[in-house]
């Protein structure tokens, strides 16, 4: 791949040199034919980029889990609202690539989609095999997106969320949500029809995914560890509340980690669930646990937080030392609503 290398444009990706213009000038290009930038091996410094209509961004992605490696885009702009600005570059991709917020500026997100209305055509962002990590914002920030894939990405170490999410029609497949400062996935604004499947989410300061008023989702064989909060929660939006869920075969460890402050104590919890409807809550395993290197103290106090719930089933869920105090906090207003078979104990483990 050498016909949108960016080097063949200026850029020197020396960790010193700002290749905005010259990154900018590639993506253009290549946007006249609907073609992908490539980012060969290097720390290009840059301000905002604007991504194009069917357009792609590919780099060699050598990272690793704790440190970013070869094609590494670092953002050198503290008044910039994003690093990768995809909003209207529909059918956009960003392969391979490390985004590098560097914690510069306030609230400026990895990657942004924001838009005022969804509009009469789908997004269809890819990004995978990424790693978006240190921006003071969000990794990934959407706002009425519609239709996209996330895929073996890590988004790690952001101020806000991994992934702040308002928009329709997502696929959140097997990625690292890791160390953000608020949730490893957050959906705020109007939310729905999300497949979300075999990622890993750990060490989240506020929870490992909360959705507010969104619907028709599948949230199956994930992996949820060490939140701030709830691992899953499930809460009253602004009209609406949560509304057919599947959530099966997940393992929630060690959630509401107790020296990060919560809202409310039943925050230390591995779900909570308040005026959802329509969510099945099924063969999911909960278990407590403290820091690594038994550090820190154990969490959660209660294994399971609902209330004002209707036409759910909460059944068949394994709490094998699920809680320090309780398994079950109903806090009752449930109507049409099944609670049972959910084995468990209470207690710490051995290690």
């Amino acid at each position: 791949m050498t016909g949108y290398n960016v080097r063949d444009f200026g850029a020197k990706g020396d960790g010193k040199t700002d290749d905005t213009a010259a990154i900018q000038r590639a993506i253009d290009q290549a946007a006249q034919a609907q073609g992908t930038v490539y980012v060969p091996e290097g720390v290009f410094l840059s301000s905002t980029l604007a991504l194009r209509p069917n357009t792609g961004l590919l780099g060699n992605p050598t990272w690793e889990f704790r440190n970013f490696g070869g094609s590494i885009i670092r953002l050198n702009d503290e008044e910039a609202d994003c690093l990768i600005d995809i909003t209207g570059a529909y059918g956009c991709t960003i392969q391979g690539m490390c985004l590098d917020g560097g914690k510069l500026g306030h609230d400026t997100h990895g990657v942004l989609l924001k838009k005022d209305e969804q509009g009469k055509r789908e997004d269809t962002p890819l990004i995978d095999g990424c790693r978006i990590g240190r921006f003071t914002g969000s990794g990934i920030h959407f706002v009425k997106a519609w239709c996209f894939s996330l895929r073996h990405n890590m988004i790690c170490h952001n101020g806000g969320d991994g992934l702040y999410l308002g928009g329709w029609d997502g696929f959140i497949l097997d990625n690292w949500f890791s160390g953000n400062g608020k949730a490893g996935i957050g959906a705020y604004q109007a939310n729905a029809s999300i497949t979300m499947t075999g990622n890993r989410i750990e060490w989240n300061r506020r929870c490992g995914i909360v959705v507010y008023g969104g619907n028709h989702y599948t949230i199956c064989g994930n992996y949820v560890d060490r939140s701030g909060g709830p691992a899953i929660a499930l809460l009253h939006g602004d009209p609406h509340p949560c509304l057919v869920f599947s959530i099966t075969g997940n393992i929630l460890y060690r959630s509401g980690k107790a020296e990060w402050p919560r809202d409310e104590p039943f925050e230390s919890t591995h779900i909570q669930f308040e005026r959802a409807q329509g969510v099945v809550f099924s063969g999911n395993t909960l278990c407590v646990g403290r820091d690594d290197g038994a550090g820190g103290e154990w969490s959660p106090d209660h294994a399971m937080v609902f209330g004002s719930l209707d036409g759910c089933m909460i059944t068949n869920n394994v709490m094998h030392n699920g809680a320090r105090k309780e398994l079950i906090v109903d806090r009752g207003n449930n109507t049409n609503t099944v609670v049972k078979d959910n084995v468990g104990s209470i207690g710490t483990l051995p290690w």
